[in-house]
């Protein structure tokens, strides 16, 4: 569900939403989400000052809080 949910906000975000992918790697303590975007759209997704990747993590948090898990996101160059 949260990789889903990544994935949604991401592609409305991005220029190139063809370029998003979401991967889920399962962890013993938290699950980590890895986001990789098109060149270009970086910056649009780590907002200005990192507040629209604040704003991201915050969603998993709550989504993984409803599932019982911790969810990390980590987005990649």
């Amino acid at each position: 569900m949260e990789k889903e949910l990544i994935e949604y906000i991401a592609k409305a975000l991005v220029d190139n939403p063809g370029a998003v992918r979401v991967n889920m790697i399962d962890g013993e303590k938290a699950d980590v989400l890895e986001l990789g975007v098109g060149e270009g759209d970086l910056g649009k997704v780590i907002g200005k000052r990192g507040r629209i990747a604040k704003a991201l993590r915050v969603v998993l948090q709550a989504a993984g809080a409803k599932s019982g898990r911790r969810v990390v996101l980590e987005i990649l160059d």
